[in-house]
């Protein structure tokens, strides 16, 4: 599994060099994932495929838009897929409503629309609020397991201590942080 640094860095020699590696290697971890998101969501399985070969093609053609300060890798990534996935509902929907056909060769911008900017930056204000008072101890689990999206063997291995402590302390801090953030959203 690789790191954030990791995908960063592979996002970023796309983006500088058109480094194909660099972009295999972010398609094979995003790929998967994407077209499991998008199943999830209700989408079909060969309409997922499509949309997470767009999905990529956009990541390989905009690498240089990724900002890290404004979001992570992946929720670039997802949020790229999920505009396409409502796009492409939205084009079906209009084709049904008066039968003319509204499909534009051009690729959605997956950029997100800046009322969803707006909630997912106060979103992230209020999950840095409240993991700022979980114990240090549940704030680097949390870290290691959702923002470094490293697997609990690794991280028991890493810190020491038995697996199954490690899936108590993600439940815990999971559940605490939770709590937490009931007190700051609206």
């Amino acid at each position: 599994m690789p790191t954030s640094e990791e995908l960063n860095g592979w996002v970023q020699a796309v983006a500088q060099a058109a480094d194909r590696q660099a972009f295999a290697a972010l398609f094979k971890h995003f790929a998967p994932r994407v077209k499991a998101y998008l199943m999830a969501s209700g989408t079909a399985e060969a309409l997922a495929e499509d949309l997470t070969q767009d999905a990529m093609v956009m990541v390989w053609r905009k690498a240089a838009m990724f900002d890290p300060a404004r979001a992570g890798l992946s929720t670039w990534i997802f949020a790229i897929a999920r505009n396409l996935r409502v796009d492409h509902f939205r084009c079906q929907a209009n084709r049904t409503v008066d039968g003319a056909d509204h499909e534009s060769d051009e690729i959605p911008d997956p950029t997100p629309a800046l009322d969803d900017q707006v909630l997912g930056r106060e979103r992230e204000a209020s999950v840095r609020r409240a993991m700022a008072q979980l114990s240090a101890e549940q704030a680097n689990i949390l870290r290691l397991s959702f923002f470094e999206e490293r697997p609990h063997a690794r991280i028991a291995h890493e810190l020491g201590i038995p697996l199954g402590t490690v899936k108590s302390r993600v439940r815990l801090a999971v559940n605490h942080l939770r709590r937490l953030l009931d007190g700051f959203e609206p």
